[in-house]
């Protein structure tokens, strides 16, 4: 008998992949970005947005640190009370978690400032903007017994914060990118076209925007022949945004990625760092089946802080992420709920998980967290 989810998939996908095509035969080919777009945000069909796909997990795609273990959501916890306080205290403080997925992490945090810091708790209102309406479903069900703490809003449609806290957590490098190759000694973009069978392919022509003509001009190496690069150009909205927003606070973005000179400048990355993922696993062919993948690329973390600091925003520090863990607390966060527990398969899931983003082996070791305040 076949599978109905997977059936559901397939047809999903399908559909999706219909509809680009169509729009490459009536229009012509169009940019990578705009293909990634619609692979990862379309209202109904893509990645983040189907309610037939299982994103997070064991049985997903991915699994984020929240999911991993109750710790990290709890040091970050302890960290937006310190902040609290270098904010003076506000009457109103609010907790911005952009992209929040199944709002594990929201949930985690709002318990941890409920039983450890009651006064940070009180002036709390967690905001979630969220585009996928599918995530938001899924974390109002997690978020049902904080509902009078937390609204799920649409951070460009309402009125700016007065102080306050933007979390991120492997948010930037969904962002949609354009690709960039050196052909010939000359700068071309990668668009996506339709071979002789209708199959999706990678063609090339010129620039397709003067914003990114302006940061190739700017801040793009020389590349050599035939290297290619992922250029996130949505950062830049992202800050314009948070400067409207947030009049005074931080902005703490967890993420993986390099300083431009790495990102641009290695051999191991002569093809740019597109990567798909499907249970796991990485994809071969990342423009096969659109909808169905995880798109990702690596963030170039110069060029975050140099748009923050256009829009205001200093940095604070930046580092790994396992360190940032340590320094913060996960070890008295681990001490606190081993001593709480009496389950042996509690105290070894607990260990396992610290391990994990404290090892330099660990996943944590590979992220970094950017803090950036506005004062």
């Amino acid at each position: 008998m076949s599978d109905p989810t997977k059936q559901a998939e397939a047809s999903s996908s399908l559909i999706l992949a219909q509809q680009l095509a169509e729009r490459i035969r009536r229009n012509g080919k169009i940019t990578f970005h705009e293909w990634m777009n619609a692979a990862l945000y379309h209202p109904t069909l893509g990645y983040y947005n189907r309610q037939d796909l299982k994103r997070w997990g064991r049985e997903g795609d991915y699994r984020t640190s929240p999911e991993r273990s109750e710790l990290f959501s709890a040091v970050f916890a302890r960290y937006f009370a310190t902040l609290y306080e270098k904010l003076d205290q506000p009457r109103n403080f609010s907790i911005v978690e952009m992209g929040a997925g199944n709002g594990q992490f929201a949930a985690g945090v709002l318990q941890v400032l409920q039983d450890q810091f009651p006064a940070v708790f009180a002036a709390t209102n967690y905001l979630i903007h969220e585009k996928s309406e599918d995530a938001r479903r899924r974390a109002m069900q997690t978020l049902s017994e904080w509902e009078s703490k937390v609204k799920f809003e649409n951070l460009e449609q309402r009125a700016p914060l007065a102080a306050g806290v933007v979390f991120s957590n492997e948010l930037l490098d969904a962002f949609p990118v354009h690709r960039v190759t050196m052909a010939d000694g000359d700068l071309q973009e990668l668009y996506v076209g339709l071979d002789a069978e209708g199959e999706f392919t990678w063609g090339s022509g010129a620039l397709s925007c003067d914003r990114l003509k302006e940061f190739c001009r700017n801040q793009l190496p020389l590349l050599t022949e035939g290297q290619t690069v992922d250029i996130n150009l949505e950062v830049h909205d992202w800050f314009q945004l948070l400067e409207k927003k947030l009049e005074r606070g931080y902005v703490v973005t967890v993420d993986y990625g390099s300083e431009s000179p790495e990102l641009y400048q290695t051999q191991e990355r002569h093809d740019g760092t597109l990567r798909g993922f499907r249970r796991h696993s990485f994809v071969g062919n990342v423009l096969k089946s659109p909808g169905d993948t995880d798109l990702t690329t690596s963030v170039d973390w110069t060029y975050v802080k140099s748009e923050g600091k256009r829009c205001g925003f200093a940095v604070e520090e930046f580092g790994q992420l396992d360190k940032f863990l340590l320094r913060v607390g996960i070890l008295n966060e681990l001490e606190k709920r081993m001593t709480a527990t009496s389950k042996e398969a509690d105290k070894s899931r607990l260990t396992t998980a610290a391990r994990e983003m404290i090892l330099p082996s660990g996943m944590a070791s590979s992220f970094q967290v950017l803090v950036q305040k506005r004062s």
